[in-house]
């Protein structure tokens, strides 16, 4: 049943119109979080927290309002990642703004900016690169959490990094990151860093089709996929970040699912050692970490 009238009945009013979007939501491909989705659907366009949604469940709704919400509504049904219908996230306790231009941020991703914290502190100034910014999430969170540091965001999609520039004048850190359009580390191949810090595209593109639809048929391919065996980004950047780092510097790089024992042969080929993982909450090796040597054996 479609969310705004009930055949012959008058508009819904909100409450009603929650109970029948997520009855059609139960019928799209997101139906254990049909009602998380109806009221954020809800709450997005309105400006109000849950809490005003529970106690105002007999409010009326604008025929403009619905008309949207039913619009809204479509998108979520045929699998449109809530994110890009209300236009932002959250990463690392901090709101971001999301188009259909960038992946979205995970929060696996966040394992990654608490090993760039850890590691940030053994410099007294570091100088950090963020090589395929997207949305920014990560170098601003840590320009965020690191005054001391000096951020520079990396990405080749123009639309990617107005959006990454947009994030950081929101979360007021936009004096403490540069923003560079370039393909990987080309754009500063002259400069030097204490860390690299990396989210690459990693899923082979194989696995296209075993998706999720949000992720298959809405998220931007060229941050997603990265050849037949998903590791063609990694054997550019990780020689690169080697040739990037000074003397004790490290790189963090966020890895996909069963990638381990070939991010760490190509991490060691290329000169780096002490190599690492860190697993996310399912036991999952999600940051691969590896240190360029202080001086030559």
């Amino acid at each position: 049943m479609r969310a705004g009238r009930r055949d012959g009945m008058a508009a819904l009013n909100l409450g009603e119109w929650l109970l029948a979007a997520e009855d059609t939501l139960q019928t799209g491909p997101h139906p254990v979080s049909a009602r998380q989705d109806a009221e954020l659907l809800v709450r997005s366009l309105l400006g109000e927290d849950r809490a005003w949604l529970l106690t105002h469940r007999d409010s009326d709704l604008s025929s403009e309002q619905l008309e949207l919400l039913n619009q809204h509504l479509s998108r979520r049904t045929n699998g449109e990642p809530i994110q890009y219908i209300t236009g932002e996230t959250e990463f690392y306790g901090l709101p971001f703004r999301v188009t259909s231009d960038i992946l979205i941020p995970r929060p696996e991703t966040e394992h990654l900016v608490e090993k760039v914290l850890a590691l940030a502190a053994h410099f007294q100034a570091p100088r950090i690169v963020d090589v395929g910014a997207g949305s920014g999430a990560i170098a601003v969170a840590l320009a965020h959490h690191l005054p001391h540091a000096s951020l520079t965001a990396i990405d080749l999609s123009s639309p990617a990094l107005a959006i990454a520039r947009e994030n950081a004048v929101h979360n007021g850190v936009q004096n403490r990151i540069r923003f560079v359009q370039g393909d990987l580390l080309a754009p500063v191949a002259e400069e030097r860093f204490e860390i690299v810090v990396s989210n690459p595209p990693y899923v082979p593109t194989g696995d296209k089709a075993s998706l999720a639809v949000e992720v298959r048929d809405f998220e931007p391919a060229l941050a997603l996929f990265a050849g037949k065996d998903g590791l063609d980004i990694y054997r550019r950047i990780i020689p690169d970040a080697f040739a990037a780092l000074v003397p004790g510097g490290c790189i963090a790089l966020e890895i996909g699912y069963g990638q381990q024992a070939a991010i760490r042969a190509l991490l060691a080929e290329s000169g780096f050692e002490e190599i690492e993982f860190t697993s996310d909450l399912q036991g999952i090796p999600r940051v691969a970490f590896g240190l360029r040597r202080l001086s030559a054996p």
